[in-house]
Parts: C-alpha cells; sequence; structure tokens
C-alpha cells in the first residue's frame, strides 16, 4: 500500500474517533449542563451533521456559557477535518481510481521487439518500428510514464525492466530482440535477466561511455552499440565526402548507395536539379536531399542545388565517384589548418579519428585541455574561434555537449566566418530544425542515428543511411510487364526512383524512359520505407 494510502486511512480512523469522543462529549454536556438528556444516537447525529454541514443547530440555543464554547470549539474542528483535510488524503484516492495505467503484462504477443525503457533512443526505435509495422512492447519502469504511453497508443507494460518477472511478463520469450536502455549500469544487469528468461534471444545494449562496452559483452550482449561512436564516424563522412554505405551483393557488387554534400563554387551550387545533368554526366540517380533539416524523397526536379544540400544518390562506385567531383568544390582540399573541431568529448574524439583515418588533420578546441586539444576556451567566444583558426577554415564541425551551447556557437561561427561550411552535432532531433536556422549546413542527430542503428541491428538490415529512412530493394515486377519506364511512371505514383533492372543474369543501371520491362526482370528502386512499400504493391499485384 502507498505512503498517502496508509495515511487515508489513519486519517479516517482518526476522523471517527474524534467524531465518537465529540458525540460522548455533547451527549453528556446536554444532560449535565443543558438539563436536557436525550438518546446518545441522537447527539452522534448533531456531531455528524456539525462536521459535515448537512444540518446544524436543532438543538439550539444552549444556554449555559460552555455549552457554547463546546459548540465553537466542535464547528472549528469539523471545518478542519473535513474540508482542509479531504484535499491532502480523499481526493487523490479517488484521482487513482479514476487514472488510467498501463497494462502490466502482454497477451498473444510473439515475433516482437522489448525495449527495455523508453529514453529518446527508444522513442527513435519505436518510430522506426512502426514505420515497418514491426511488433514491439516498450517496458518502463515509471508508471506515470508508462501510463501516459499507454494513453498515446504506444505498446507498453509498467514494471522493472531488470527483473525477470517483468521480462517474463513482456514475453521475451517469444521475442525476436531485447533492447537495454537504461543506462549503462542498468543495461548490464537487463542483458543478464534477459538471459536468463530465454538464453537464444538477440540481445542488444546501448553504452554512453564505449570503455563499458565488454562489461555488457561479458553479461551476454549480442550487439553493443554506441551511438555517439557512430555518430563521430558519419559527421566526419560528411567533410571527407567518403563514397561508402554499400548495400552488397544485393545487385552489384559495387553498386552503393551515398550521401554528398554540394560545396561552396562547385559545379552543381545554384543550378536546378533538372538542369544540372547529374544522370547524364555522372549516371547516378539523385534519390533523395536534405533542404533545410528536412529530408526530400524524390525531390522535385526544379529544386534548387546550393552550398550545403546533401544529396542521396544510388548509383556503381564510379558513378558515385563522378559525381562527388561535381559536388567539391573548387578551393583546396581540407588540411590541418581547415577543419575546425569545437568539443573534445566522445563525438569529437570520433570525429578527430575518422578525419585521421581518411588522411585529414583538425584543430580541437575544448574547455579543458587534453592530448587532443590544440586550443582551450570557450567555443561561443570569437576570441576562441578566432585562435582556432575558424575564420581562415573551410569547415567546422560541432560536438558540444547540449544543443543550447551548439545553438550559440553556430550562431557565433556563421557570423565570424559566414563562407565556412558549418557541420554539426545535436542530442535532440527537434533541435536539427532550429541549428539549420542558425546557419548549420548539415546537423546529424543522435537520437535519429541511435534509432537508425538500433532499428538495423534487430530486423538484421544494412545501414544504408543513418539519417535518412531510405531503403534499396530488388523486386520482380509481374504487374508492369510491357510497360516502359516512362509509362509506367513509377516516380510519381510511389515516390521510388528505379535505379537498376536485373535480366538474364546482367544488371543495367543504364536507363531512359523507354526501357520496357519483362515479366523475369528483377527491378531495384530506392525510396522511403512508405514509398517502396507502395511499388511492392503496384509491381506485384494481380490484376
Amino acid at each position: 500500500m502507498s505512503k498517502w494510502r496508509r495515511r487515508t486511512g489513519l486519517y479516517l480512523v482518526s476522523l471517527a474517533t474524534v467524531i465518537v469522543v465529540y458525540a460522548l462529549a455533547y451527549h453528556a454536556g446536554m444532560a449535565l449542563l443543558e438539563n436536557r438528556p436525550q438518546p446518545f444516537l441522537h447527539s452522534l447525529q448533531v456531531v455528524v451533521e456539525t462536521f459535515t454541514t448537512t444540518g446544524y443547530g436543532s438543538d439550539a440555543p444552549w444556554s449555559s456559557p460552555a455549552m457554547n464554547v463546546f459548540v465553537i470549539l466542535m464547528d472549528l474542528t469539523g471545518v478542519l477535518l473535513i474540508f482542509m483535510a479531504l484535499p491532502v488524503f480523499v481526493f487523490p484516492l479517488f484521482e487513482e481510481a479514476l487514472q488510467t495505467r498501463a497494462p502490466r503484462s502482454v497477451d498473444g504477443l510473439s515475433d516482437h521487439v522489448v525495449v527495455c525503457e523508453y529514453t529518446a533512443h527508444g522513442e527513435a526505435l519505436v518510430d522506426e518500428l512502426e514505420t515497418r509495422d514491426e511488433e514491439y512492447v516498450v517496458v518502463e519502469s515509471d508508471p506515470s510514464t508508462a501510463a501516459d504511453l499507454h494513453e498515446n497508443g504506444l505498446s507498453v507494460i509498467a514494471g522493472e525492466p531488470e527483473s525477470t518477472a517483468t521480462l517474463e511478463r513482456a514475453a521475451v520469450d517469444e521475442a525476436t530482440a531485447v533492447v537495454a536502455d537504461a543506462g549503462d549500469e542498468r543495461n548490464a544487469s537487463i542483458v543478464l535477466s534477459a538471459r536468463e528468461v530465454d538464453p537464444d534471444v538477440q540481445v542488444v545494449s546501448l553504452v554512453e561511455d564505449s570503455d563499458n562496452a565488454d562489461y555488457h559483452r561479458y553479461a551476454g550482449a549480442d550487439d553493443v552499440l554506441s551511438p555517439e561512436r557512430i555518430l563521430g564516424e558519419s559527421l566526419a563522412d560528411k567533410i571527407t565526402a567518403a563514397v561508402d554505405s554499400p548495400v552488397g551483393e544485393a545487385v552489384a557488387e559495387d553498386f552503393e548507395i551515398a550521401e554528398l554534400t554540394v560545396r561552396d563554387d562547385c559545379e552543381l551550387a545554384g543550378t536546378r536539379l533538372v538542369d544540372s545533368g547529374i544522370r547524364e554526366r555522372t549516371g547516378a540517380n539523385v534519390v533523395g536531399v536534405w533542404d533545410g533539416g528536412e529530408f526530400r524523397s524524390p525531390p522535385p526536379p526544379t529544386f534548387r542545388l546550393t552550398a550545403g544540400t546533401v544529396l542521396v544518390a544510388a548509383g556503381r562506385d564510379s558513378d558515385l565517384q563522378s559525381l562527388r567531383g561535381l559536388t567539391l568544390s573548387t578551393k583546396r582540399r581540407p588540411s590541418r589548418a581547415d577543419v575546425v573541431v569545437l568539443g573534445a568529448g566522445e563525438v569529437g574524439s570520433q570525429v578527430v579519428d575518422a578525419l585521421a583515418a581518411a588522411d585529414v588533420g583538425a584543430t580541437v578546441v575544448d574547455r579543458k585541455a587534453g592530448p587532443t586539444v590544440d586550443v582551450v576556451g570557450d567555443a561561443t567566444e570569437e576570441r576562441t574561434l578566432r585562435e582556432a583558426g575558424v575564420t581562415d577554415a573551410t569547415t567546422v564541425v560541432l560536438t558540444l555537449g547540449t544543443d543550447t551551447a551548439t545553438t550559440f556557437a553556430t550562431l557565433v561561427v556563421s557570423e565570424l566566418a559566414p563562407d565556412v561550411e558549418v557541420v554539426c552535432r545535436a542530442d535532440d532531433a527537434e533541435s536539427v530544425p532550429k541549428l539549420r536556422r542558425a546557419g548549420a549546413d548539415y546537423v546529424l542527430a543522435l537520437t535519429t542515428v541511435s534509432g537508425r542503428m538500433l532499428a538495423s541491428t534487430v530486423l538484421d538490415e544494412d545501414v544504408l543511411s543513418l539519417d535518412t529512412q531510405i531503403e534499396v530493394v530488388r523486386t520482380p515486377v509481374p504487374a508492369l510487364a510491357g510497360q516502359s519506364l516512362g509509362g509506367a511512371n513509377v516516380r510519381k505514383r510511389t515516390g521510388c526512383t528505379v535505379v537498376a533492372v536485373e535480366r538474364d543474369g546482367e544488371v543495367t543501371t543504364d536507363l531512359d524512359p523507354s526501357y520496357r520491362f519483362r515479366a523475369d526482370d528483377e527491378v531495384v528502386v530506392t525510396g522511403t520505407d512508405t514509398d517502396v512499400n507502395r511499388f511492392t504493391a503496384l509491381a506485384t499485384r494481380n490484376d
């Protein structure tokens, strides 16, 4: 029983006792002081009526001063006990009775993902799972949070995720994966409990400090993920413009998806997509763009490419290398003096290491001195930024501890060096548009990275892009047999882009609108999760 319930019970017992005592005293006073003997039940009725204000003065007036003083005292006691105590003790009892509670267990759920605690990472993962129509259940230890999630339509149970009993109620023995995201110390305990419930279930654990990763593996985690490490590597990729994220052998050995940033003074800057000639000049297909913090797929032909626009392109390695050449600035390549990293924490250290692996050095700024720190100072102060060489840099990477500090630093950098490319880390996806408005050219949110990374791990998918929901699928197209690519109007009807066709064991990526599908073709398309589902339904339906 909760503490306030015990207090409520004690209050009610005390109230009954006070009423009985007052009734006995009133009964004696009426006989001895007023010389009006009466049944005890009548005296009890007068006291109850006085305390509850449902009746008053049935025995008035009283002739003795002592009796009048007693009645006044009884009135004050009633007001104190009833009207002041009710909001404190009784009302919460009714509130609890009317309050919505999250369920304590799941019923009939299987092949689902168990998400232990609803953090920002967990929220991003749930969004990814719902997009893919995958079953899940969140285990939330805070009852009020669990109730709110339940009211918002999420699949959730209330309980302590470190408890084997709770995980049994979450049907871990029927689940495909368990995700531990309750903090480094608690996650190790969750991993052990999950292994006790089902030794064969896939267990994925997140770590805030990568030094703790081994402890989670010792506990039995199949995969230990560090979102900050992956975020740092992804930010570094934006600077080096590496062509990566291979699809694997699904289509061809060198067929890939890549994100390429349009640099200032490059050949594409200022041109419309329809006029850029990207497809004709490189062979690559632009399947999406990042524009002002918003991902658009497919982009409209009239979309204008500006400095900082991020192209999501598909094609062979040689095609993407050609496109990369069009996006690079005519300025010199980054050198040690050209890249400035603000913040030497977990993410900043990963950025520096990834840049070093790509033979790109950086000037590092942080509040505290360290082996990799070149300038010690506040990254939001103009003096510190000038000392770090921001005015002469081509790229500034912000990996500060909070989104507020990152926003302030972005504003100062943009004011100090308007032409510099600004690449930012954000903790919350909601901060991305704000940082864009502050002057950031590219922003990658930690929660978005963790959600994509977790989803790809538990669903056993390749990560094509940690900050987009682009998918690449190969599917037969019997419903499109005999239609031309232009006649099928795939992009307008589904939002997908056809990037390759496999026919008789050969892959063709050089497709024009007159290309005609056959019944035995396998088509490779790219698009968002929703668009790909729409295309699959269109291409394989039986009319």
